[in-house]
C-alpha cells in the first residue's frame, strides 16, 4: 500500500477514535452498561459495536463521496430535508447530558482521590469548560490532541497492569461462562441491540470526521476505511471490557460510578494519580469540545443568515445556559445518566442520523 492510500483508509478511523475515546471510554461506566454487565456473553455486544461502527463509517463515507457533501448540514439536508434541524436538537441534548456525565465523573474522582466533596469537582469542571470556551478553539485543539494521546496511552498501560496480574480471573469467567451479575437471562438479541444502542448514542462523533472523506476515491477504499475505523473505535471498548471481567461479578466494580478508579485502587497508588490527571484532563477536554462544537454550528448558521459572526457575549450566554443545564442534570448521578440518558439519546441519534443513512444504504452500496 502506498502512503497516500494508507492515509485515506486510516485517517477517518484515527479521527473518529480520537473524538470517541474521551466521551465514550473515560470512566468505564459506559462499557459496563453496554456489555460488561453481561459477563462472559458481553463480547457479543462488543462484536455488534464493531459491526455497527464499521457499517456507519462505510455508509457515511459513501454518502459524502457520492453526493459530494462534506459537512453534516449538507448531508442531513440530503437525507432528511428540512427535518435536519431535529439533529441539532438531539445533539444539544446529548451535549448537555455528556457534560453532566463528565462533571459527575470529575466529582467522583476528586472525592475518591483527594477527599473533596463531589460538588467541588462538578462545579470545577463547569467553570473550566466555560473558561476554555471563552479562550477559544486554539487552546481547545491543543487540549484535545494531548488529552486523546495521553488517555489512549494510559488505557494501554492500565490494561497491561490488569491483564498481567489478573489474566487467570478473566479466563475463569469464560471457562465458567459467568453471567451472574445480571439477575435475568439476556438472549443474543438483547446483547446485539445493546451494542447497537452504544453505536447509536455515539453517532454524534461522525461529523468531526467528514473532512477526512474527501480523499477517498472508491467504494473499495470506503470498505477498508470502514473496517479499520470499526477496529480502532472498538479496541478501547474491549480493553476495558476484559479489565472489568477480571473482577466479575464484584458489585464494588460493576456498581461503581467510575469503574476504572475502583479497579486501579488494588494496584500501586501512582496509578490512581495518573488516572486522576489523565482522565480529569480528558473529561475537561471532552466537555469543552462538545459545547464548542455546538457553538460553532450555531455560529456557522448565524453567519450564513446574518453574514456576521456571533458576539462573544452571545457565545458566553449559550455556553452558560448549557453549563447550567448540565450542572442541574449532574444531580441525577453518573450511573442513571449513562443508563437512561444515553439510551434516550441513542434512540434520538438513530432516528435522525442512523436510520436515514440505512434507508439509503442499498442505493449507496449498489451505485456504480
Amino acid at each position: 500500500m502506498t502512503p497516500a492510500l494508507l492515509k485515506r483508509i486510516f485517517l477517518p478511523g484515527i479521527i473518529l477514535q480520537s473524538v470517541l475515546i474521551g466521551g465514550g471510554y473515560a470512566t468505564g461506566r459506559e462499557i459496563i452498561e453496554y456489555g460488561a454487565k453481561f459477563g462472559a456473553k458481553g463480547w457479543v455486544s462488543g462484536l455488534a459495536i464493531f459491526l455497527g461502527f464499521s457499517l456507519m463509517t462505510l455508509l457515511s463515507i459513501e454518502a459524502c463521496r457520492q453526493w459530494k457533501v462534506y459537512d453534516y448540514k449538507s448531508l442531513l439536508k440530503k437525507m432528511i430535508g428540512p427535518a435536519w434541524i431535529a439533529y441539532e436538537v438531539v445533539y444539544l441534548l446529548l451535549t448537555i447530558i455528556t457534560i453532566a456525565v463528565m462533571a459527575s465523573a470529575a466529582g467522583e474522582i476528586l472525592n475518591n482521590t483527594l477527599g473533596f466533596n463531589r460538588w467541588v469537582g462538578v462545579i470545577l469542571i463547569i467553570i473550566l469548560v466555560g473558561f476554555l470556551n471563552y479562550k477559544g478553539e486554539t487552546l481547545i485543539a491543543k487540549l484535545e490532541t494531548i488529552g486523546t494521546i495521553a488517555l489512549f496511552g494510559a488505557y494501554l498501560a492500565f490494561s497491561f497492569v490488569v491483564f498481567s496480574n489478573k489474566g487467570d480471573s478473566i479466563a475463569q469467567v469464560f471457562a465458567d461462562w459467568d453471567t451472574r451479575y445480571q439477575q435475568t437471562e439476556s438472549g443474543v438479541g438483547v446483547l446485539i441491540w445493546t451494542g447497537f444502542l452504544y453505536v447509536g448514542y455515539n453517532l454524534g462523533v461522525y461529523p468531526a470526521s467528514f473532512f477526512t472523506y474527501r480523499n477517498v476515491s472508491s467504494r473499495r477504499e470506503s470498505i477498508m476505511a470502514g473496517f479499520i475505523s470499526g477496529v480502532l473505535m472498538t479496541v478501547p471498548w474491549f480493553l476495558t471490557y476484559f479489565a472489568i471481567l477480571a473482577y466479575y461479578p464484584d458489585p464494588n466494580i460493576l456498581g461503581a460510578t467510575v469503574p476504572w478508579l475502583e479497579i486501579l485502587k488494588s494496584f500501586h497508588p501512582t496509578l490512581i494519580i495518573v488516572f486522576g490527571i489523565v482522565v480529569g484532563w480528558t473529561l475537561i477536554e471532552t466537555a469543552t469540545g462538545v459545547i464548542h462544537a455546538f457553538i460553532s454550528r450555531v455560529e456557522t448558521e448565524f453567519i450564513a443568515r446574518k453574514n456576521r459572526p456571533l458576539k462573544k457575549i452571545t457565545k458566553a450566554l449559550i455556553s452558560s445556559l448549557a453549563l447550567v443545564a448540565a450542572l442541574l442534570l449532574a444531580q441525577v448521578g453518573i450511573i442513571d445518566l449513562v443508563a437512561k440518558g444515553y439510551k434516550l439519546m441513542a434512540y434520538g441519534m438513530i432516528t435522525v442520523f442512523g436510520l436515514p443513512l440505512l434507508f439509503y444504504s442499498r442505493k449507496l452500496l449498489t451505485a456504480k
